[in-house]
């Protein structure tokens, strides 16, 4: 599953990130006694993106994702997105949280991201496959190609 590529009409992509992000003042109590909340936060926010969460890990005071986001997805607008609307549903489901966090911040401002690279073996197959792809349609065709600078 993790080196599996996702398949549109006319595109392969394999886009992973792993990303990281905090918790306003970084507060180590907010994992220990929220973390099931947020585990099921973050799966329903991804489904509803098209994203799949590879790994992820809840520490007590930063989370850990790996995600396939798909290539019309930017991260910084993923990242925006599962930050703000998993703020949003702490504030409704936890009405006590709005005492320690004032004004419905709950993350920190900022995230680190990086991209989960492919190995060079991959990419030569997949140059392969697709040298091998267009060859193939070549033969299918049956039209003569002239030179268009001898005539006829």
């Amino acid at each position: 599953m993790a080196n599996k590529t996702n398949e549109l009409s006319h595109t392969k992509w394999l886009c992973k990130y792993h990303i990281v992000f905090t918790p306003k003042y970084r507060r180590k109590i907010i994992f220990n006694q929220y973390r099931e909340s947020l585990i099921e936060f973050f799966k329903r926010l991804c489904s509803y993106k098209g994203v799949e969460i590879i790994e992820g890990h809840m520490m007590p005071d930063h989370v850990h994702l790996l995600v396939s986001i798909p290539p019309k997805i930017a991260v910084s607008t993923f990242v925006g997105y599962l930050k703000g609307k998993s703020a949003l549903m702490m504030f409704d489901k936890h009405a006590n949280l709005k005492y320690k966090f004032g004004n419905r911040h709950f993350w920190a401002e900022g995230y680190y991201v990086s991209t989960v690279g492919l190995n060079e073996a991959t990419i030569k197959k997949y140059i392969e496959e697709q040298e091998k792809h267009d060859i193939a349609l070549d033969k299918l065709s049956v039209r003569e190609y002239e030179d268009p600078f001898k005539g006829r």
